[in-house]
């Protein structure tokens, strides 16, 4: 079990939101995030002293603006600081560890420039459960499609760290990682079990295998 593996009554109801584009982060996953803008080094400081908690989520395209920013997705997820440290230039590199996904209730009055929730977990209390039994995956047509996904779009990956990566963690870190549109980051992290996110990654990671070749290439490890 981690360190820190929090209780329902230990989360909070209300916390700080680091909208974000394309950056997913889902239960027991882990997120490096360099801070830079004065408003999210104020916001991660006062995380610090409270729990160290604050909720990723990213803007809704399809919803209207606000008086805060660009509308949000309902749904993101609640992580707490797992690991910090401060650069020569005053930015913060931290490691958001994933705990429990929530659905946004009401946006609050915003604190220091950054934007705060009044979140809901009721529904997603499973993904505190350390001990639920474990999802089959499939793995082998996971990592065939893997190796198309990552030769058509001419990513270099390290493939033992792949290959030791649990069932489970197999698919958080793929889903994670992996450049799928907004969208669907958004789909995989609303789907209700892990099998059906592990269908839904597969069948990503099979169209991202056939569609139109994108230039360049990028490394992931």
């Amino acid at each position: 079990m981690p360190a820190f593996h929090p209780r329902v009554e230990d989360l909070p109801g209300e916390f700080p939101v680091f909208p974000l584009s394309g950056a997913l982060l889902l239960p027991r996953g882990k997120l490096p995030l360099r801070i830079f803008e004065p408003r999210y080094l104020a916001m991660t400081e006062d995380s610090l002293g409270h729990g160290r908690m604050f909720g990723m989520i990213q803007p809704d395209p399809t919803a209207a603006e606000t008086d805060t920013g660009p509308g949000l997705f309902r749904i993101g997820c609640l992580g707490r600081m797992s690991s910090f440290a401060e650069t020569d230039e005053g930015h913060f590199l931290i490691t958001l560890s994933g705990l429990i996904r929530f659905a946004v209730q009401s946006e609050l009055e915003m604190r220091r420039g950054y934007r705060r929730v009044r979140g809901d977990v009721s529904l997603y209390l499973a993904d505190l459960d350390l001990q639920q039994p474990a999802t089959a995956v499939p793995r082998e047509a996971l990592l065939s499609a893997l190796r198309g996904y990552f030769t058509h779009r001419r990513i270099d990956a390290n493939w033992e760290a792949i290959k030791r990566l649990p069932d489970d963690m197999l698919v958080v870190t793929l889903a994670m990682v992996c450049p799928f549109e907004p969208a669907e980051k958004q789909a995989l992290l609303e789907v209700s079990t892990e099998a059906e996110r592990a269908s839904a990654l597969l069948a990503l990671l099979q169209m991202g295998a056939l569609a139109q070749d994108v230039p360049g290439g990028r490394s992931l490890s």
